[in-house]
């Protein structure tokens, strides 16, 4: 049997765990959510919720990484008792990765394009209608995309390719040193800019009345599911590090430092954004336009504008392939546990395949345009991200949760013993309640209201279709999870 591969360092481990959790979400999506609730009440309420619901999360997928020594292909079937049918649920994590890199790639291909546009000057002194021309223009041309997809996919492969220590670790480590700077130029080159002070007051004096605005309990759950989602968990993502982590160290301390370095680049990816929206007059909850329309003008009325935005996309592409690559890592392992296969082998036939898997999306903005899968207006990169977001993360942190207490699973004094072994912070006992019961109620909370919200414009009749195919999933894990084990007699 092939030895378990390992991380060199435990520093190799909290950055590539780290990278992970870093991605989009947080330099895209977190400024623009944080815009949108007010600001600094907004970061309050999700700091909460970070710690009260992401950090537990990320301790079942490390602790069933570490114990089993397992990809999600086998991390189930080492630990489940015998006669349940927990492994099963291994599918879910699988058809994730593939899913949810369906359409990363691709939009990861979108931001090395504005890098290589912003670096070469391409981008610079270009007015709103220019750049919102080169978007369309982007997006209009498959040519365009696909290369920037398939260099994306070969880029990421090709680290994943040379090993754990000599590729994910070694670069990675690189990646998110430079990111880390990168974000502290910018973010001081932006708090420098004329105007930049009303930005930091919106960003850091909480504004409750603006919560009031949106709603107390729109913006709770606002800050609930993007604490949820930025950990990446639910998919297995971090379950595969946690089977190439020692037992040196205890999770709980582990996992505290992986939510350190993720909600600072979180943070300073604001610092960068909300300053310099108040600068330039620009709304910072203009929503997902804000990255690709709304910063480059930004950075285009700029003095050396196009240094800035080519910085600017470098240290976006570094939190793109960082996730990229450990998702990839995640599909490999499946391939190394299951079929025995090495890294070369995994990696030649996985980088065509995503290749192709690809097509859809990248296609769906022009010659595939008219299959609007989710409604008037959305693409089939919206149907895709739909099944990973509110279908695949949740559900798939539901399937740990429950798995890491129910007795019909690991249990919970295996899932603590596994937490607590090594050096440092330790998971109080007490906590059993509120891991075994409370944070499920949240997740299926966080699971039911993202389909109520996703289709209650569609009509009742889609709404009544699409909220009863929710809780036949949700019957399925439930069925799963309190089911007695069926122990076969000798």
């Amino acid at each position: 049997m092939r030895e378990r591969e390992k991380f060199g360092t435990r520093l190799g481990f909290i950055l590539v765990s780290a990278g992970c959790a870093v991605g989009l979400g947080n330099v895209w999506k977190f400024p623009y959510i944080c815009g949108e609730y007010g600001g600094a009440a907004f970061i309050l309420i999700y700091l909460a919720f970070l710690v009260i619901l992401g950090l537990p999360i990320l301790l079942c997928e490390f602790a069933v990484g570490r114990a089993s020594q397992k990809s999600m292909a086998y991390a189930y079937h080492e630990l489940e008792p015998e006669g349940s049918h927990w492994h099963h649920m291994r599918w879910l994590s699988l058809v994730g990765f593939y899913l949810l890199m369906m359409f990363y790639t691709m939009v990861a291909g979108w931001i090395l394009y504005y890098a290589y546009r912003s670096l070469t000057g391409q981008m610079s002194g270009l007015n709103g209608e220019q750049i919102q021309t080169v978007f369309d223009t982007m997006q209009s041309s498959p040519a365009t995309m696909i290369f920037w997809t398939v260099v994306t996919i070969l880029l990421a492969f090709g680290v994943c390719a040379l090993g754990l220590q000599n590729g994910i670790e070694k670069v990675t480590k690189v990646m998110m040193s430079i990111l880390i700077l990168l974000m502290i130029v910018l973010a001081v080159h932006s708090l420098l800019t004329p105007g930049a002070m009303k930005g930091v007051a919106f960003y850091l004096i909480p504004d409750f009345s603006a919560v009031q605005e949106k709603g107390i309990w729109n913006t709770i759950f606002a800050a609930m599911s993007h604490a949820f989602f930025t950990l990446s968990v639910g998919m297995g993502n971090m379950e595969i590090f946690g089977s190439y982590l020692t037992k040196d160290h205890s999770l709980p301390g582990e996992g505290a430092r992986i939510l350190c370095v993720d909600t600072f680049v979180a943070l300073m990816a604001g610092f960068i954004i909300i300053p310099a929206c108040f600068s330039f007059g620009v709304e910072p909850g203009a929503g997902p336009s804000l990255l690709f329309l709304t910063l480059p003008n930004v950075f285009s009325n700029m003095p050396g504008g196009s240094i800035w935005a080519g910085l600017f996309f470098v240290f976006m592409a570094f939190a793109a392939l960082s996730t990229v690559i450990a998702v990839f890592e995640g599909i490999i392992s499946y391939y190394l546990d299951t079929f025995g296969w090495n890294r070369k082998k995994a990696v030649a036939v996985n980088a065509p395949l995503m290749i192709v898997l690809s097509l859809p999306a990248v296609l769906g903005y022009n010659v595939l345009s008219g299959i609007q899968p989710m409604g008037a207006g959305t693409t089939i990169m919206d149907l895709e991200d739909f099944l990973v977001s509110y279908n695949i993360l949740p559900l798939g942190g539901l399937i740990f949760v429950l798995f890491c207490t129910r007795k019909s699973g690991w249990g919970w004094e295996s899932f603590r013993k596994e937490v607590n072994e090594g050096k440092g912070k330790k998971l109080p006992a007490s906590l059993r309640g509120y891991m075994s019961f409370v944070i499920p109620a949240i997740i299926v909370f966080i699971y039911l209201k993202g389909y109520y919200d996703t289709f209650v414009g569609a009509g009742t009749v889609a709404l009544v279709l699409w909220m009863t195919f929710a809780v036949a999933l949700l019957a399925v894990i439930f069925f799963v999870a309190f089911r007695k084990n069926r122990v076969k007699k000798i």
